[in-house]
């Protein structure tokens, strides 16, 4: 199945929104759209995305003079005291509404000392979570999580992870040769979605893509149930191009 992605990842439109967000909090009395472009050089399409993704995520306000401000989520979560928490309500949030724009469950990943971690997922009724049969700490050769995260790594950390975890067979999908799967780790794109397709659990496909934010590995995930599978595409693209909010709260 392949899957098209925007020329822009999530770390260059997180990069750009960052150089927004610099130029607006110098000018604390607000900058206009039109400074904002000379300052910036973004091109004026490009910037007028992203000052619509900032209003609503809050990191800006406009006021009526039509100059932007900073907005209270930016405030929060550069503020030393209780940012932990600002930082991870705020996560949840983009998550909640990312999971609703792709009609399915979303996952926050890291790669933390050596491990696979999800540290946060969004699910609900009508877009249930992927049911952990297996810990997702040891079967990163099975799932579009794992395997987002291990291409991100270097080679010698790759092997070293396979190293600790056997690869065990969990469907008949699942690939269990360390030469064939570190093969295609290195062929994988890094702007283009890595797919699950059923090789974790049988009757589930899952897609992700890369969110680093500084030196920590992330990634962001979906999964669908099988039935869905024909909305695979649709989904990892979309998770793509909505990935910068949460790349941006990690980096802030």
């Amino acid at each position: 199945m392949a899957l098209t992605n925007e020329p822009t990842t999530p770390y260059h439109s997180a990069q750009d929104a960052l150089r927004v967000l610099e130029t607006v909090a110098r000018h604390s009395a607000g900058v206009t759209d039109t400074e904002l472009a000379r300052r910036t050089r973004l091109r004026p399409e490009r910037l007028t995305a992203l000052l619509r993704m900032l209003r609503r995520e809050g990191y800006v306000t406009q006021l009526t003079d039509r100059a932007y401000v900073t907005g209270e989520t930016l405030r929060r979560l550069a503020s030393a005291h209780g940012r932990e928490g600002a930082v991870r309500e705020k996560l949840q949030q983009t998550l909640d509404r990312l999971r609703d724009s792709v009609g399915a469950a979303v996952y926050l990943s890291r790669y933390v000392d050596g491990e696979v971690s999800v540290t946060q997922y969004a699910d609900g009724p009508a877009t249930p979570a992927v049911n952990e049969w297996v810990d997702f700490r040891s079967c990163a050769h099975a799932t579009a999580v794992g395997k987002s995260l291990l291409t991100q790594l270097d080679p010698g950390a790759r092997r070293d992870h396979l190293s600790r975890h056997k690869m065990a067979r969990l469907t008949s999908r699942t690939i269990t040769s360390d030469k064939l799967l570190l093969s295609r780790l290195d062929s994988q794109p890094s702007s283009v979605p890595v797919l699950d397709l059923q090789e974790y659990a049988i009757g589930t496909v899952c897609a992700a893509v890369p969110i680093t934010a500084g030196t920590t590995v992330g990634c962001l995930a979906l999964s669908l149930p099988l039935e869905h599978a024909h909305r695979l595409k649709a989904a990892a693209n979309t998770l793509n191009k909505c990935a910068t909010p949460v790349l941006l709260s990690l980096t802030i």
